[in-house]
């Protein structure tokens, strides 16, 4: 078990953040998690064209067969809305001993040799870490950012809208509470139950000393995780609210009350049915199958009307139902 002491200014010192480096690296671990995943499934198949012509072998090794990853390749992010270039200029200015004590600590609690494309490579860190630059920038760029990463951004960022709310209306305990049952809060300590028994194994208490808290959600978790390996404040990482819409499409959205579609039109009452969470007007779009620009006007249409609220978030700008437009969804 892990416990994380807080003192009394250390929750105002507590922030959110989302890494587009740590989600690459871990949405490696989907392509051995087809039944741990499975709302990431469809985009692995829309992009295997693409990742055929990556350095697979390469890419593959960074993930353990029980899934874990070094740790070098997710180092702190700068910030709360990093850039996937400034994370990756990070990751390349990392000390050489770390990405070679990395690998091998990840193998070793993982209880499995390194592959041989990273034996080999073990010896030369250098090389090691600039093909490995290079591979996750392929990734990125290939499969990743044309379409997948808008989406994701967006259920990130909806997530840690979610929480500030929580945290503002509710406290720390149903913070902590609402983030994943792995999680306690009582009398300012916070305790993480691990059910790996290696994980177990590593658990401490860390006084938060006024460093406050990194807590950042994450797609690809089945529960609550930390880091307390690297420099600065504790990272948190937790499954993110809503990732099952990852795999949603039109098909899948709820069909309106009729008496809502004959009131304000059907794509804005699909629209007003769709936002159970925040969400951004590039989501919506990926969601529904049409353009950023048609969601666009029914967006402002819908705001205008007082049904729903826009609040810049990052890069995004959050769609959330008033309670008058809950009220019309629910009314029929």
């Amino acid at each position: 078990m892990f416990e994380f002491r807080f003192g009394v200014d250390d929750l105002a010192t507590t922030w959110f953040a989302y890494s587009p480096l740590q989600e690459a690296v871990l949405s490696l671990r989907a392509r051995s998690g087809t039944t741990t995943y499975p709302e990431q499934q469809p985009w692995i198949a829309r992009w295997q064209p693409a990742y055929r012509t990556l350095d697979t072998t390469l890419l593959e090794a960074l993930v353990t067969p029980r899934r874990w990853v070094p740790d070098f390749l997710t180092p702190r992010p700068p910030g709360p809305h990093p850039d996937f270039a400034a994370e990756l200029a990070v990751l390349a200015a990392t000390d050489l001993r770390t990405v070679r004590a990395d690998v091998l600590a990840a193998y070793a609690g993982d209880g499995s040799p390194p592959p041989p494309v990273l034996r080999t490579l073990l010896d030369d860190p250098a090389t090691l870490l600039a093909r490995v630059v290079d591979v996750l920038h392929a990734y990125w760029t290939r499969c990743l950012a044309p379409a997948w990463w808008p989406r994701a951004r967006s259920v990130l960022e909806a997530d840690i809208a979610h929480r500030g709310r929580i945290l503002s209306e509710h406290g720390a305990e149903a913070l902590f509470a609402d983030l994943d049952h792995r999680l306690s809060w009582r009398g300012g300590v916070l305790r993480l139950h691990d059910p790996d028994p290696t994980v177990q194994a590593l658990g401490t208490t860390i006084e938060v000393a006024g460093r406050g808290m990194v807590l950042m959600p994450t797609l690809f978790a089945l529960g609550a995780q930390t880091d307390i390996t690297q420099g600065g404040p504790p990272l948190l990482t937790y499954p993110a609210r809503g990732k099952a819409t990852m795999a949603e499409n039109l098909s899948a959205v709820p069909v309106p009350a009729s008496p809502l579609a004959n009131l304000i039109g059907a794509p804005r009452a699909r629209l007003l049915t769709l936002l159970t969470a925040p969400a951004s007007t590039t989501e919506l779009a990926h969601r529904l199958g049409v353009t950023p620009g048609a969601v666009n006007r029914h967006l402002t249409a819908l705001t205008a009307a007082g049904l729903l609220t826009r609040t810049r978030h990052g890069r995004s700008v959050l769609y959330t139902r008033t309670p008058l437009g809950t009220s019309l969804t629910t009314a029929g």
